[in-house]
């Protein structure tokens, strides 16, 4: 089975674009590959599935959050399926018939009722070890939410609304259009009414006949153990509010992790370098070492080389929404004294001697050298 390509490649646009332009992409490639526009090239239709697969994910907020952590193996088993995309399933081919006629498909579009509250991003910074362990932050996003005072109605409490004369109460209205494909009847938003199906005569004070006001709410966010730069979290519905009583979007929550003093981080497992003396390098010691969990007993064996890793098991980082911990990878680096005292000039003389190592510490001096290599007294 051929490897999947990369969503965001297969549409043309990069990883951060929002929605306006992944739509736009695909407008533009479906209606490039549309079957029933490449009568004549076989491997459109290919194509078409291929492009309309990728807006399938990426125009799903839920979706798109997990493809972008995971990939495609986060998306799971469940296979694109074209058919149910085809019939309007994930607002498919209404989008490609808008694209070439302005409407829904043969006069059958979709109800436009309320619109659902946008979603809402937020940045939030947290330490090494938080994210290693999990913990709750409290954070104050501001968001739209319904007005209380005319219940998102957008009507003054104790007036009415009416229905929409031009729509009917629909919030949409039919026209029949010539094109170059024949006559099509599609249905559009009342521009009467803006798509409510209703107009309100006497609008709420408080909200000015929106049904939404702006305020500054102080959510709890809890992060699971694991979390890393770039983890989106999902809270439901705590974006901003939906238009007369629709659901609210929600709120993509964007980790930051500050990095750590000591540790560095790679997948789940961490690492740190750890410095030892020469004595220690050589005899072996039992030492302290760092790990998230606080210092640890760790026994140094004797010959150990400048760089030599070892591995301490189930040290590391807890796997993100799984069981178990990643590995401490520590890394040994030997600490060459600068300055000894006579007596410890003396001692390693003896251990080189012993080793048969002939060292002469007051060594010629550089201009010395020079004299002896051109003979000059």
């Amino acid at each position: 089975m051929a490897e999947k390509k990369d969503y965001y490649e297969v549409l043309g646009v990069s990883r951060d674009a929002d929605q306006k332009e992944i739509k736009k992409a695909y407008r533009q490639l479906a209606k490039k590959y549309h079957p029933d526009m490449n009568k004549d090239d076989p491997k459109a239709s290919d194509k078409f599935k291929e492009v309309s697969e990728a807006y399938n994910v990426l125009s799903d907020p839920d979706k798109r959050a997990r493809y972008d952590q995971y990939g495609h193996s986060g998306l799971g088993d469940q296979d694109f399926n074209f058919d149910d995309f085809a019939r309007g399933g994930f607002g498919g081919l209404d989008d490609i018939f808008d694209m070439f006629f302005g409407g829904g498909m043969g006069g059958m579009g979709r109800q436009q009722g309320p619109r659902r509250g946008s979603d809402l991003q937020y940045r939030l910074e947290i330490s090494f070890k938080e994210a290693a362990e999990g913990t709750k932050k409290e954070i104050t996003i501001p968001r739209t939410e319904a007005c209380e005072r005319c219940d998102g109605s957008g009507a003054e409490p104790g007036s009415s609304v009416k229905t929409c004369p031009k729509c009917n109460g629909s919030g949409r209205v039919r026209v029949t259009q010539r094109t170059p494909f024949g006559q099509f009847t599609q249905t559009s938003t009342c521009d009467r009414c803006s798509g409510r199906g209703e107009i309100v005569t006497d609008p709420c004070t408080e909200c000015n006949g929106t049904g939404r006001v702006r305020r500054h709410r102080n959510l709890t966010v809890n992060i699971p153990a694991g979390v890393d730069n770039g983890t989106k979290l999902r809270m439901a519905n705590e974006g901003g509010a939906g238009e007369q009583g629709a659901a609210s979007g929600d709120l993509y929550i964007i980790i930051k992790v500050k990095p750590h003093k000591i540790f560095k981080r790679k997948g789940d497992d961490i690492y740190c370098e750890v410095p030892i003396s020469v004595v220690q390098a050589t005899l072996g010691d039992e030492i302290e070492v760092p790990t998230l969990d606080g210092k640890v007993k760790f026994d140094i064996p004797s010959g150990t080389q400048p760089g030599t890793s070892f591995r301490l098991k189930n040290k590391g980082i807890t796997h993100l929404n799984g069981y178990g911990r990643g590995d401490e990878y520590i890394k040994t680096k030997v600490v060459i004294p600068r300055k000894l005292s006579k007596e410890q000039k003396k001692k390693m003389l003896e251990f080189a001697e012993a080793g048969g190592e002939e060292i002469n510490p007051e060594e010629k001096s550089f201009l010395r050298k020079v004299r002896d290599a051109f003979g000059v007294g």
